[in-house]
């Protein structure tokens, strides 16, 4: 059903895409023009090939992303440019193709890509200039709430760097329960000498029993981290929390203090010994840069023979408590902003196929 006003016409009646263009590093000149390839601006040029307002979208390399340019820019031949948006809003547009499967029209070859003219012969709903330019004012809204939640976040995660900088090398000194700032000197100490460690048998489960329903979370090494919950009560527990799950294979480290499954052979659990505080050892860790190798087993034969600072405990907490302060509000930032970015996709659904209607001045 196409709602009421609005028309069912192809993709290219209402913006007609064009493959930008061949601009090798070796003819490029500096200037403030940027250039922009399917992956976003990647540099800049002394002069442009479209005039500002833009759309950009990936042709090949990455598809999906698109891009509005609110300057005059240079498309890149692995893009598409809208080239002619036939007098409809550019910012409808560029949020119409935003709301795009890519994945739909690409050529299914070992490299993504799409084809213009088969975008071309998409029907798309179209609603009446004034109702695209509602849509697209409620939206940017929304954008501009998402970017100002974004940049307090980066602000939040580079104060907390600063502070792991001077707290965790000792270049600021805190104040211990009595008021008085901490004096003497630290320790240098071996990871090993901190921190127990226990190699997990993979806890084996099928992908599909994890359901967000159930309560234990499955962790493994690497940027996944979280693969789903099970409420099996088999499998690998952490036993002492909190822990410090350890990645063999890239040294990346996670800070986790709730009840577990271990899902990979690469993970080592790590656990404080007496008089050390675990939150302290995981942030030190975060400083030390290590290159590694191809092999495993990088906790017991490298990592754990790397040296940290090491205060006395109570000194250790006072720098775990800050530290666990900034988290708090970079969680909270994050937080938000993915439920922005959530609430923001919804209302993108709804606007864009006409299931809500906006009200007009």
């Amino acid at each position: 059903m196409v709602p009421k006003g609005w028309v069912k016409i192809r993709l290219g009646s209402v913006a007609e895409l064009q493959r930008g263009f061949d601009l090798p590093s070796s003819q490029r000149e500096d200037g403030c023009v940027p250039i922009v390839s399917s992956g976003g601006v990647t540099g800049y040029h002394n002069e442009a090939k479209s005039k500002a307002p833009g759309v950009v979208t990936g042709r090949y390399g990455s598809i999906g992303d698109v891009f509005y340019l609110e300057e005059d820019y240079w498309p890149l031949n692995t893009s598409l440019w809208v080239k002619d948006f036939h007098e409809n809003h550019e910012k409808f547009i560029y949020y119409l193709l935003s709301n795009f499967d890519f994945n739909k029209f690409s050529d299914k070859t070992g490299v993504p890509g799409v084809n213009r003219n088969d975008l071309h012969a998409v029907k798309v709903g179209l609603p009446p200039l004034p109702e695209q330019k509602k849509i697209a004012q409620i939206l940017s809204t929304w954008d501009k709430a998402i970017t100002t939640t974004e940049q307090l976040l980066a602000n939040s995660q580079q104060q907390k760097k600063a502070l792991m900088q001077q707290l965790l090398t000792g270049n600021k000194r805190l104040l211990d329960n009595n008021g008085v700032r901490f004096s003497g000197e630290w320790k240098r100490v071996e990871l090993g000498d901190l921190l127990d460690y226990q190699q997990p048998t993979p806890y084996l489960v099928e992908s599909t029993e994890y359901s967000d329903d159930f309560s234990t979370p499955v962790l493994t090494a690497g940027k996944t981290f979280i693969l789903g919950y099970t409420d099996e009560e088999s499998g690998i527990f952490s036993e002492k929390l909190p822990a410090i799950i350890f990645d063999d294979f890239t040294t990346a480290s996670k800070f986790v203090d709730f009840p577990f499954k271990a899902k990979s052979s690469a993970m080592k659990i790590l656990t404080a010994k007496k008089g050390v505080s675990i939150k302290y050892a995981y942030e030190a860790m975060q400083l030390l840069d290590f290159a590694v190798g191809g092999h495993q087993r990088h906790w017991i034969s490298i990592y754990s023979r790397l040296v940290i600072p090491f205060p006395g405990k109570e000194e250790q907490q006072k720098i775990a408590a800050v530290l666990s302060t900034a988290d708090q509000e970079i969680t909270a930032l994050q937080q938000k902003l993915d439920a922005l970015k959530q609430e923001k996709k919804a209302l993108m659904q709804q606007l864009l196929t006409g299931k809500r209607r906006v009200t007009l001045n």
